[in-house]
């Protein structure tokens, strides 16, 4: 089996727990390493076999755990090394718009998407931070979980090239997992699909319902916008040809002033 089947086939059953990995705390104790066909690993302190599942405990207080299909881990073996710290956020005007631009044109090409789609999730996740990291651990610029980030084959979730790569996937995965909803795909990339489908469309989250109208509002902001510069171009382009077709050089001038 690819690894790309391996991720798909454990996708569904684990996706909404990865979002509790930014539970991990960071001082150091006993913890064991569950090892998955697909390479990643999942540092946990306590297991529990729930039918056909393994429920991987991230926490001490057993709040945050995840629940990964038994099939999919090899085995287990002890963490000797130290939780990573997370770095510290530093200023967002440390990358060039330019840079980013590229990045997520890119990306969007790569994965179908509108880049004024993804710049908005951009914003409303990092607002262009691409060091930015929560107080739940989500990371880089598309904010991607730990657990997230592992099976969308992200090793380094701030690299900006590299967290929008994968936060664009995840995106356009979600879209195509509800029919290319948007509202409901931008609510499980915030709260998670089992929640989305638990509620069966945004949950009652204030968080997830400000965070979907945020970029539902500047997206379309972005679209209007477009739409009357492209007027506005098509309006100039007519009245230009109608100067030209008329042989007025005075009303050729008037259009070009009017620019």
């Amino acid at each position: 089996m690819s690894k790309m089947e391996t991720i798909r086939s454990a996708w569904k059953a684990v996706l909404f727990g990865v979002f509790a990995l930014a539970a991990i705390p960071g001082q150091a104790r006993a913890a064991d390493l569950a090892v998955l066909r697909n390479g990643f690993t999942i540092r946990h302190d306590r297991r529990q076999i729930i039918g056909e599942n393994t429920r991987l405990f991230t926490a001490a207080d057993e709040s945050s755990f995840v629940d990964v299909p038994t099939a999919e881990i090899e085995g287990f073996e002890k963490d000797l090394t130290l939780p990573p710290r997370l770095p510290e956020p530093v200023p967002a005007s440390s990358h060039t718009p330019l840079d980013l631009n590229q990045v997520v044109n890119s990306a969007s090409a790569t994965y179908h998407l509108d880049p004024d789609l993804v710049n908005s999730v951009i914003h409303a996740e990092s607002g262009f931070n691409s060091r930015a990291v929560s107080r739940k651990g989500a990371q880089g610029l598309m904010q991607l979980m730990p657990g997230t980030a592992g099976l969308l084959g992200v090793t380094n979730p701030l690299d900006p090239k590299a967290n929008v790569t994968g936060g664009t996937r995840y995106l356009r995965q979600l879209l195509e997992r509800y029919n290319f909803d948007l509202v409901k795909a931008l609510a499980a990339y915030n709260a998670g699909p089992l929640r989305v489908e638990q509620y069966r469309g945004i949950p009652p989250y204030r968080e997830t319902r400000a965070y979907v109208a945020k970029i539902v509002r500047d997206y379309n902001r972005k679209k209007i916008a477009q739409e009357k510069a492209e007027a506005a171009a098509a309006k100039t382009n007519r009245a230009r040809k109608a100067a030209v077709a008329s042989g007025s050089k005075a009303q050729l001038n008037n259009v070009d002033q009017q620019q």
